[in-house]
């Protein structure tokens, strides 16, 4: 991705010098996190919920942050990627007639309070609408690797979507897919629950498109690094690395090429009226 000049968000919220303490937290190892992760996304679970099922309750403690140069950039090139989709959003609301109100990025290690729980490292990034922020533990990019994604633009996309159920948040949409959810039976919980992942895939599509339209964001092997993170959180993917047979009854985000297809949709035609998956 051509990222360096670009503008820098503000909305960059960097707790890495706060420690979560709690039961078991601090030595949850990489083949436990990819796990609990695999959970959180084959299974449903909220990072709230998981969170509890891995620590408990979590008290923070201040400290310097220690950091290093490769952290930095990757700090960086996230505060570029924000202020992108804020950038973008923000036309796009205005030119509906709303304003665009942007979430926070919080940057984290371990575990963080969110007003959706405390939040885990465990359970990949995510959004939570009840403070309007992302969190993002930097960890996640080697787990990301070993799900068989890599690449600036893969990362991006992971960002785009977690923006994208902001959207869905500032929509409306969020409110109605829990309500709807609590008046169904789990099937069909799920394929609600499924309908909403991809529709925020859809929106990272939507980014991308008028972000290549309007700064040329887009490098050779970009798409391709896109396609491969949707590939790699698909659940019948995530099924199999955790050793279980695929069950699509049990999606709840979608499976690899559901997930490509609508990712695609989003940037080929940058029409958030494109990205129904609920019809």
């Amino acid at each position: 991705m051509r990222w360096r000049k670009g503008k820098r968000s503000q909305n960059i919220e960097d707790r890495r010098g706060s420690s979560g303490r709690g039961r078991k937290v601090a030595g949850l190892g990489g083949g436990a996190t990819i796990l609990a992760f695999i959970a959180a996304m084959v299974l449903g679970v909220d990072p709230g919920q998981l969170t509890s099922l891995l620590g408990g309750a979590q008290s923070t403690q201040q400290a310097p942050i220690q950091t290093n140069a490769q952290e930095e950039e990757i700090k960086d090139f996230l505060s570029v990627v924000l202020a992108d989709t804020e950038q973008v959003w923000g036309q796009i609301f205005q030119k509906a007639g709303f304003r665009y109100e942007p979430p926070k990025l919080v940057l984290y290690r371990e575990a963080t309070p969110t007003a959706c729980g405390t939040g885990q490292a465990a359970a990949g990034p995510f959004y939570c609408p009840g403070d309007h922020k992302l969190y993002f533990d930097l960890s996640f990019l080697s787990e990301l690797k070993r799900m068989g994604a890599s690449g600036d633009f893969a990362l991006a996309y992971v960002i785009a979507h977690e923006v994208g159920h902001h959207i869905q948040t500032l929509e409306g949409t969020a409110a109605k897919v829990q309500e709807a959810r609590s008046r169904s039976s789990k099937t069909e919980g799920n394929r609600i629950q499924v309908a909403m992942e991809l529709q925020a895939d859809c929106y990272a599509g939507v980014w991308a498109n008028h972000a290549q339209q309007q700064r040329s964001i887009l490098e050779e092997g970009d798409l391709e690094e896109g396609m491969q993170a949707a590939a790699s959180v698909g659940d019948d993917h995530l099924q199999r690395m955790a050793g279980r047979r695929v069950v699509p009854e049990a999606f709840t985000h979608g499976s690899s090429q559901q997930r490509q297809q609508w990712l695609i949709r989003g940037l080929k035609s940058g029409d958030i009226s494109q990205c129904d998956t609920f019809s």
